[in-house]
């Protein structure tokens, strides 16, 4: 018998370090002949801490929520007595979570020990290297990776063999594989979960980037806020190198390659080429002007691959099973799988991979079993900070680089925020507009200057002080933001505001002209106010406001003067019949 204990950051966070302490410390005490391993996280987020009892058939019993005040009884009567305890077994929902998943990136998550390459390769892991380095010459690489139809999986959608090809036919002898697991959206978390639950699958596609292209060193760029995914990649490396699948004349070939890891300090902006390649150099990482490309000059001015974590786990597939094989997922021009971190106002958070072309709705109702509390669904954010809002009309629209492209979003790095009917537009606006001011690297002025009075004009708007013509300005700007920003990530930073606009007007027409948050969730358009019928004229509120805005006489109704009022609450705290209420 074997027992599996989810560690992803979200299993630990959760408290599967200590389920796992509680598992060892029974099977000592009562010596039961059982092994205790890890995997990484399966994706079933919103249950864990999950552990998988699989016993000597094979046969798998998944626990969810198992923490440790309850390892003792599946020890007694699971592991000692070989009967499943059926009330903390996974729900039918939660089977279902995966079972409408495809997964070639995500397959080992959760499956296999990260920390062990021996489990990576017992299932298949490195056969591709293999047949990379004696089967195939790196032009036949470059075609097969090409004839795919991969494209890169961190937001930009640019085909991944033309990129290999553009690098290998460059004449300079020193080139770089480059990986980005920076990861900056908000709510993304698919190239981390990666990194944590299977480096190895990570590590086998820049290796073989590097047969392809002729280039002998690899750099993972990762931030140092993910210090699991760190560690296992370190863990990861230490074991390739001793098993020979990484260093001097890899598998007694010719062929040498060596990963180092660069740790970043958490800037959006690095997840943008020039940037990454610049903060690798030791240089503030801020973007440059493009041409030359990557391919030509990127890291330390020579031709580089660069690549995220998920487009480099989708190689070793391509080269095991064939171009052919993997075209049959997905749509013609966007072949393959997708991981999306599922978010939100949904209830059944996670990591999730589906055919590219699955709709909003598989994912959203299927998948993610709806919206939460039984609201209504009312958007969903993709993409991130530089992605867009799709509504309910486009639930039915097919996931993929072109069908997004042609109504303003993108599919970005994979981050889908899904909301219900109390959310206020605006706000979200509001919030990705922050986000992206705050992480402009300041080189250009329409980025740095564009996005700090786009999100005045939004603080204006949530705080009742917004006008109508300030609509039109925010579009304007908008739009010279993103005709003149010098990255990616500033000609895209306006996209929330630009998607809102258009999908949800009226809420905007009502900040301005109503002053008012048709959900109520503004704080800054809320009325404090005094129930007439209710005031019995005890003057306690008029006491404690602190900018004296409460007028009246006692044992009279007591009123409020808005132009003074700073919604403190001081007020409603003070009265003892309730007369006073926020609006």
């Amino acid at each position: 018998m074997k027992i599996v204990i989810g560690q992803g950051s979200c299993g630990i966070a959760s408290g599967a370090k200590k389920t796992e302490a509680e598992f060892k410390k029974h099977i000592q005490e009562k010596k039961i002949n059982t092994t205790v391993t890890i995997a990484g996280c399966i994706g079933s987020c919103y249950l864990e801490p999950i552990v998988d009892v699989i016993d000597d058939e094979g046969c798998l019993s998944r626990y969810v929520h198992l923490t440790s005040d309850k390892v003792e009884t599946v020890v007694n009567r699971h592991i000692i007595g070989k009967k499943p305890v059926t009330e903390y077994l996974i729900p039918e929902n939660g089977t279902a979570f995966l079972e409408k998943q495809t997964r070639i990136a995500l397959k080992n998550c959760g499956v296999i020990n990260p920390e062990n390459i021996h489990d990576y390769i017992d299932a298949g892991g490195y056969q591709a290297v293999r047949k990379a380095l004696f089967e195939m010459d790196g032009d036949a690489i470059c075609r097969e990776i090409e004839k795919s139809g991969l494209r890169g999986r961190g937001g930009g959608g640019f085909p991944t063999g033309k990129k290999w090809v553009q690098v290998r036919s460059q004449q300079e002898p020193v080139k770089y594989i480059v990986c980005n697991g920076d990861e900056g959206d908000p709510g993304a978390f698919m190239d981390r979960s990666v990194m944590e639950g299977d480096p190895h699958k990570m590590l086998e596609g820049m290796i073989i980037a590097g047969i392809a292209t002729g280039a002998q060193v690899g750099y993972i760029y990762v931030r140092a806020e993910y210090p699991l995914a760190v560690n296992r990649l370190q863990i990861a490396i230490a074991q390739a190198e001793e098993a020979g699948y990484l260093g001097e004349n890899i598998l007694g070939s010719r062929f040498c390659f060596t990963i180092r890891i660069n740790l970043g300090a958490g800037a959006f902006v690095c997840g943008e080429g020039s940037a990454l390649t610049a903060s690798i150099e030791g240089l503030r990482g801020m973007p440059r002007v493009k041409p030359p490309r990557t391919v030509e000059q990127g890291l330390f001015g020579k031709p580089t691959v660069l690549n995220n974590v998920e487009t480099f786990a989708h190689v070793s597939y391509i080269i095991v099973n064939g171009a052919d094989e993997y075209r049959k997922i997905g749509p013609e021009k966007s072949p393959g799988t997708k991981a999306f971190a599922l978010t939100g106002n949904v209830n059944n958070t996670g990591l999730i991979e589906v055919p590219m072309g699955t709709t909003l709705r598989t994912v959203i109702f299927d998948i993610g079993g709806g919206v939460k509390n039984g609201k209504t669904f009312k958007a969903v954010q993709i993409g991130g900070p530089s992605g867009g809002c799709l509504t309910a009309k486009h639930l039915d629209l097919s996931l993929d680089f072109d069908s997004l492209a042609k109504v303003g979003a993108m599919i970005g790095s994979g981050g889908l925020v899904v909301m219900d009917d109390s959310t206020c537009m605006v706000g979200i606006a509001k919030f990705f507009m922050n986000f992206t001011e705050h992480e402009s690297c300041g080189k250009c002025v329409p980025c740095r200057e564009g996005t700090h009075v786009m999100n005045e004009i939004l603080d204006d708007i949530v705080n009742g002080r917004g006008s109508e013509d300030q609509i039109d300005m925010l579009i304007e700007l908008a739009d010279t933001i993103t005709n003149t920003a010098l990255c990616g990530l500033g000609k895209t930073a306006a996209s929330p505001v630009v998607s809102t606009i258009k999908e949800f007007k009226e809420e905007y027409i009502a900040h301005v002209v109503d002053k008012r948050c048709p959900t109520g969730s503004c704080r800054g358009l809320k009325r404090i106010e005094i129930i007439a019928d209710k005031c019995k004229g005890c003057s306690k509120c008029q006491t404690v406001c602190p900018v004296y805005a409460i007028h009246g006489q006692r044992k009279q109704p007591y009123h409020i003067d808005w132009s003074k009022c700073i919604k403190c609450g001081r007020c409603i705290d003070a009265c003892p019949f309730n007369a006073i209420v926020e609006n």
